[in-house]
């Protein structure tokens, strides 16, 4: 893994690649939420480069960042965008304005509802997991009392799920900042989603007690893609009786 140092930490590009002699799979592109920097989700790009994939995630704010590791040499179809929190909208707006191209779209924490925290309680509903907890103490990851409607920029605020891009949605269904059922009433004119809901997951599900599975919900998604953009069952459940 590495990381790149020519930005401040917050915007720095974080990179995790597969092992070696193992051909790349595809490439996530990780457009983090409010307040993150790239490694809050260093567990997320290790789990995923370990499967084969190749990882870039971005600073909060870095548009062209995302455009030109999507647009990279190096970067292996499928090319999936993933968000979380304000960066899910910002996925969205970026391929729905054509300012990237990519072949699918993983939506983590869509925000719903007005998203005000306060930092007596803004760890406990971004994580659910710990040892995640106590990584979010620290500053050069986590810039607190970010987690507002106000930090929504203006133009992404009327930004919908409408694509025709295959979607997966993950959603905790413990999350304060952005309820459940909010986020679902948002995908529910959206043609082409797959929407999940995490058990004890809050507004990060990347980063939740069941991270494992939320991982393999990710990589089964990923391998379904690969066959084709209908998501086609790859592991069927047989009736035995």
């Amino acid at each position: 893994m590495t990381v790149s140092t020519d930005l401040g930490y917050h915007q720095a590009v974080a990179q995790f690649d597969e092992p070696e002699g193992i051909g790349p799979r595809g490439t996530l592109v990780v457009l983090p939420g409010r307040g993150e920097s790239p490694m809050v989700y260093e567990r997320f790009g290790k789990r995923l480069a370990a499967d084969g994939y190749r990882v870039r995630i971005v600073g909060e704010d870095a548009h062209a960042d995302a455009r030109a590791q999507l647009d990279s040499p190096a970067a292996v179809s499928p090319r999936i965008l993933v968000g979380i929190d304000v960066g899910a909208l910002r996925a969205l707006h970026l391929v729905q304005d054509a300012a990237v191209e990519a072949d699918a779209l993983i939506l983590v924490g869509l925000p719903a509802g007005d998203g005000s925290r306060t930092w007596d309680d803004e760890i406990d509903a971004r994580a659910s997991c710990p040892t995640q907890q106590a990584r979010l103490t620290d500053p050069d990851l986590l810039t607190p009392g970010l987690l507002t409607a106000d930090r929504i920029p203006p133009e992404l605020r009327s930004v919908t799920p409408r694509t025709g891009l295959p979607v997966l949605a993950l959603h905790g269904a413990d999350d304060a900042v952005s309820p459940l059922a909010d986020a679902r009433a948002r995908y529910a004119d959206a043609p082409a989603v797959r929407l999940l809901s995490v058990t004890q997951g809050r507004h990060d599900v990347l980063n939740s007690l069941n991270h494992r599975s939320v991982a393999a919900s990710v990589v089964v998604f990923l391998e379904s893609l690969k066959v084709g953009s209908e998501l086609p069952e790859l592991i069927r459940k047989e009736n035995v009786r």
